[in-house]
C-alpha cells in the first residue's frame, strides 16, 4: 500500500514537471506572438506552479525519510535482540564445556577466594595472638656450636673394609 502511494506521488511530480515544461514551451510561443506582457504573466504562473510542485516533492521526501527511519530503528532493535540471544547461547555452551572439563565456575572461584582470604585472616589473628605469649629467644647457638665441635667429623671416617 505504501509503495503505491509513493508511485502515485512520483507520477504526480512527473506530470507536474511535464506540464511546467509544456507551459514553458507555450509561454515561449506566446511570447513570440504577444510580447513581454504575456511572458511576465507566464513566468509568474510558472513560479507559482514550481513552488507547489517543490513543496509536494519535499513533503513526499519527508514522509519517505520518516518511514525509512522507522524501518531502520525496528531492524536495529530486532538485530540487537538476536545478538543478545546468540550471546546467551554461546555463554551457556562455553560454561557447559568448561564444566565437562572440570573447570570451576566463576562463582566457585569467588567462593574459594573468599575462603582463602578468611583463612589467611584467621592465621594472621592466630600469629598476632601467639607473638606476645612467646618468651625471648634462648641463646642456644653457643651450645650448639660447642656440641658440634666436640663430635668427631663424619667426613674423614675411614672406609670399612679398606
Amino acid at each position: 500500500m505504501a509503495a503505491s502511494d509513493d508511485d502515485k506521488s512520483t507520477d504526480r511530480i512527473k506530470d507536474s514537471a511535464q506540464q511546467i515544461w509544456l507551459a514553458g514551451l507555450g509561454a515561449f510561443a506566446k511570447m513570440q506572438q504577444e510580447g513581454s506582457k504575456a511572458f511576465e504573466a507566464l513566468v509568474k504562473d510558472g513560479v507559482s506552479v514550481q513552488k507547489r510542485t517543490q513543496q509536494a516533492a519535499e513533503d513526499t521526501l519527508a514522509q519517505a525519510q520518516a518511514r525509512m527511519a522507522g524501518f531502520a530503528s525496528e531492524f536495529g532493535n530486532r538485530a540487537a535482540g538476536g545478538w543478545g540471544k546468540l550471546e546467551n547461547i554461546f555463554e551457556d555452551r562455553v560454561a557447559r564445556a568448561l564444566e565437562k572439563l572440570g573447570m570451576p565456575s566463576a562463582q566457585e572461584v569467588a567462593a574459594l577466594q573468599a575462603r582463602v582470604e578468611a583463612l589467611e585472616a584467621q592465621l594472621r589473628r592466630r600469629d598476632a595472638a601467639a607473638k606476645p605469649a612467646r618468651a625471648a629467644p634462648r641463646k642456644t647457638t653457643a651450645r650448639k656450636a660447642a656440641d658440634t665441635a666436640s663430635r668427631p667429623s663424619q667426613r674423614h671416617k675411614p672406609a670399612r673394609g679398606a
